[in-house]
């Protein structure tokens, strides 16, 4: 089990994974059906779970992400099943969960736009008692994620595009807080090799990345009850921008933009005025 570990993880080293010897536990672990702390309990590794893993270590060291590899990733409390068709949740995205929670009422209504397969929306269903959460996808290939994900969940599932104007129209000025993680790279931006197997619709927003951003602010403006919160992901190049659209759009107070925990500017939060 030691040698098979060092050089798994000397083989994605040389592939130019960031952390070979945590994605080597992992694929192992996958393969295996245990627990990554309980690899060290496992004595014998037989030849066909073996010739698995090395199938498994092919991917990783061409840069597949490892979640597509396992089939799911974990965010905050949960497990999400994603794919490749489908954009993989970063940690940096759960900031926006802490954002909101210390601001709602009980029983809030919570929308995600932008859901993909559903990160934001059952993170505040699994951490929310009595929340009403509605997560709302347009992209096909996406939308299987998010059903999937949601199924046996309270999160409600909902197609529609952040750029309808009647998007949730029965909701409008009764939802507590808005949460979204939309496409903001800008298309000429570098991107890593694992963000490349993202699907395009869901990494890039045109030129400067603030395509969708105008419609965003305006769907949660018109959603949000007074005093509601909206808690929105962006580029790092969007430290000044974002905050800019919000007041440009006039119906927010209290605009700040945050860092993430690599004190990169990752996301802005904003309450809708009276």
């Amino acid at each position: 089990m030691r040698v098979l570990l060092a050089e798994a993880t000397a083989r994605l080293a040389a592939a130019g994974i960031d952390t070979p010897r945590v994605d080597a536990e992992l694929l192992l672990s996958d393969v295996l059906g245990v627990s990554r702390t309980r690899l060290a309990t496992v004595d014998d590794v037989s030849e066909d779970a073996a010739a698995t893993f090395a199938t498994a270590l092919d991917r990783r060291a061409q840069r597949v992400p490892l979640q597509h590899i396992t089939g799911s990733t974990p965010f905050r409390h949960i497990e999400l099943a994603v794919g490749p068709d489908v954009f993989v949740p970063r940690p940096e995205t759960e900031l926006l969960v802490d954002a909101v929670l210390p601001q709602l009422p009980e029983k809030p209504v919570l929308v995600d736009l932008c859901s993909g397969s559903g990160a934001l929306a059952l993170a505040l269903a699994d951490e929310v008692a009595r929340a009403r959460v509605v997560a709302v996808e347009h992209d096909p290939a996406a939308l299987g994620w998010l059903r999937r994900n949601a199924s046996g969940t309270s999160v409600e599932v909902v197609v529609g595009d952040v750029r309808d104007e009647t998007l949730l129209a029965e909701l409008r000025g009764a939802v507590d807080a808005v949460v979204c993680n939309p496409p903001y790279v800008p298309a000429a931006a570098d991107v890593g090799a694992e963000v490349r197997h993202d699907p395009d619709i869901a990494v890039f927003a045109g030129a400067d990345g603030l395509a969708l951003m105008p419609h965003v602010i305006a769907r949660a403006a018109e959603l949000l009850k007074p005093g509601g919160v909206l808690a929105v992901e962006h580029d790092d190049s969007h430290e000044q921008a974002v905050p800019a659209l919000l007041a440009e759009d006039g119906r927010w107070a209290a605009i700040t933009d945050h860092h993430d925990l690599t004190g990169r500017p990752r996301y802005a939060t904003a309450t809708r005025k009276p």
